[in-house]
């Protein structure tokens, strides 16, 4: 056997980034795992698990015979991803933490401690995902020897690195994944590119992982735990109550602790109503949060949004959009939502106007719009600005009819 190359694999504590690890042994690499700790649970009152998952890494590498290390970007996450947090749920925003760690924590931080410090040619991570660069041979469900120049070809030839969708739909995250440098791409492997989830826990089973097998697979906000959001928000902001307005008549409906604890499509809890009510809008400078009845309401439907100046990944940006100023492609903002066809406009700063193909659900602020060609990620942009919703516009049509019912003309904006 050649030179063998050193991969860093960023160990979570889970069976995918376990798995990950597995396959890139079998492969004939040099792996070291690292577990990275990226928040502070002494600060906390609630449920963590992070000592837990550090102790899970630790018995993968052993399983494995490789080094362990672990490593602390708690300073780090504080700084570029909670603090950011906060300012967005005080500005009326819904962030996305998971996107935002990906982009500074992960593939940043962690990327430049795996090749700066421990003199990785290359980290790897349990992500369903796969770029233009992956190794067919080398990510088979069966082993297969790998070549002896792949690093060479991965890392020397400079066309830009694209990424895709897994091979498993269900579990592909890519969305979280859509922020990320194409340095950081460039020198990232994906070993579960064409696996399954199940599949992944199959080979998982037959390494001997069996404590992370019981493992519940790890959902929401990592950093608040079992706990309820409205208790954790409240420890770092302060309350500011305001209250519920009805959308439709105006009508004061109830009272909340604070618009950044709630989002947009979320069900309002206002105290003795029979139906359920559902966020539609909010104004942070008068505190008042817009409520209507029912999920579908028309004041929960939009069809454009604008976002931030737009990461591209592999183009920046694509020569069709620069050329024509307008692309057809498909869309999400939520991770598990359905692609939804659009038309991107590109704008002089960078940012982009979206227009969906059909009004979206709940559309928010401070999320983040995804764009997708076939199965490739193009990348994201933070969405700043929302188009009327439907309720707007069906108010306009109506107000219209009405003028031209009595031959009156519409008064000129101020």
């Amino acid at each position: 056997m050649g030179v063998v190359r050193h991969v860093v694999c960023a160990l979570s504590g889970g069976v995918d980034s376990a798995v990950a690890a597995l396959l890139l042994k079998r492969t004939g690499y040099h792996v070291t795992g690292v577990f990275m700790k990226n928040w502070d649970y002494l600060e906390e009152r609630g449920v963590c698990t992070s000592e837990q998952d550090c102790e899970d890494a630790y018995k993968v590498c052993q399983i494995l015979d490789m080094p362990f290390h672990q490593v602390s970007f708690v300073k780090e996450y504080w700084n570029e991803v909670f603090s950011n947090l906060l300012k967005e749920y005080q500005n009326g925003r819904t962030p996305n933490p998971d996107i935002l760690c990906n982009k500074h924590i992960k593939f940043s931080h962690f990327f430049q401690y795996a090749i700066d410090t421990l003199g990785a040619d290359a980290m790897a991570t349990g992500h369903y995902a796969r770029t233009s660069q992956e190794d067919d041979e080398v990510f088979q469900q069966r082993h297969t020897p790998r070549r002896q120049t792949l690093f060479r070809d991965r890392f020397e030839i400079r066309n830009p690195v694209r990424l895709y969708q897994g091979a498993d739909i269900f579990k592909d995250q890519t969305f979280f994944l859509s922020q990320i440098s194409q340095n950081a791409l460039r020198h990232t492997l994906f070993p579960l590119a064409g696996l399954t989830k199940d599949f992944v826990r199959k080979l998982a089973a037959e390494a001997g992982f069996h404590h992370l097998l019981k493992k519940k697979e790890s959902m929401g906000i990592c950093f608040i735990g079992e706990r309820n959001f409205d208790d954790f928000i409240l420890e770092y902001l302060e309350p500011q109550p305001g209250n519920f307005v009805s959308i439709d008549d105006g009508k004061i409906m109830g009272e909340h602790r604070g618009w950044f604890t709630l989002t947009l499509g979320q069900r309002a809890r206002i105290g003795g109503q029979k139906d359920a009510w559902f966020v539609v809008d909010k104004d942070v400078s008068t505190r008042e949060v817009f409520v209507a009845p029912g999920t579908n309401h028309p004041a929960l439907y939009r069809d454009t949004l604008r976002t931030a100046r737009f990461h591209w990944i592999a183009e920046e940006p694509p020569a069709k959009l620069v050329h024509t100023k307008m692309m057809d492609c498909m869309f999400r903002f939520q991770h598990q939502m359905p692609l939804t066809p659009c038309t991107v406009v590109l704008n002089q700063d960078g940012s982009v106007w979206i227009t969906i193909a059909q009004p979206i659900r709940a559309l928010t602020l401070g999320q983040f719009a995804v764009l997708y060609r076939g199965d490739e990620c193009l990348g994201s942009g933070k969405i700043l600005r929302l188009g009327p919703t439907q309720h707007t516009l069906q108010h306009g049509r109506e107000r219209m009819s009405t003028l031209a019912d009595t031959n009156q003309s519409p008064e000129p904006a101020s």
